[in-house]
């Protein structure tokens, strides 16, 4: 007798299941489980992804505001040292003239700095009152007609930052 002879043959007790039995518990490939887990795989990858861009960007906005203003400062540095020699050289100087033009120098190169920057001043003096550019701080009788409505006096002078208006003329209006 053959080996093959003495085993008995029970073709009942293992069933084909072609991998269906081990697969039972996990969702099939179609099924609406295996989509909805793909899914949800697909919405956690992509709301870490948009919590670490958010959380990086924030940090970017920060950093850009702490250091904005280092290249406005770096520039008005030369002007700062002017100022600096010039209290040092008035007190020995006994020409006033030379003080009064050096004063003049300093405020011509820290305005050339600004304006370098995008500033610019608003002309305010004898224009039509603009509420987008002016704040009236009085109105006052016109001296002639053609004065009514217009700017006859500037208090503080208006500045826009690349067209963008930062500080408002604080003017006095003819009525």
């Amino acid at each position: 007798m053959s080996k093959q002879e003495n085993e008995p043959v029970n073709e009942t007790e293992k069933p084909e299941t072609n991998g269906t039995e081990e697969n039972q518990n996990e969702p099939q490939d179609n099924s609406p489980e295996k989509k909805l887990a793909e899914l949800n795989e697909k919405y956690l990858r992509l709301y870490s992804e948009f919590d670490n861009y958010r959380k990086r960007t924030s940090r970017e906005r920060v950093e850009l505001l702490k250091t904005a203003g280092e290249e406005i400062i770096k520039s008005l540095l030369p002007v700062l040292d002017d100022l600096e020699r010039a209290i040092r050289n008035n007190e020995t100087a006994t020409d006033i003239d030379a003080v009064k033009e050096g004063v003049k120098l300093i405020h011509q190169k820290f305005r050339q700095s600004l304006i370098q920057k995008g500033l610019e001043p608003i002309d305010a003096l004898g224009k039509p009152f603009d509420t987008d550019l002016h704040e009236a701080i009085t109105n006052i009788p016109a001296p002639s007609d053609d004065l009514k409505g217009k700017v006859i006096d500037e208090v503080e002078k208006g500045y826009l930052l690349n067209g963008k208006v930062i500080r408002f003329a604080k003017v006095v209006v003819g009525n």
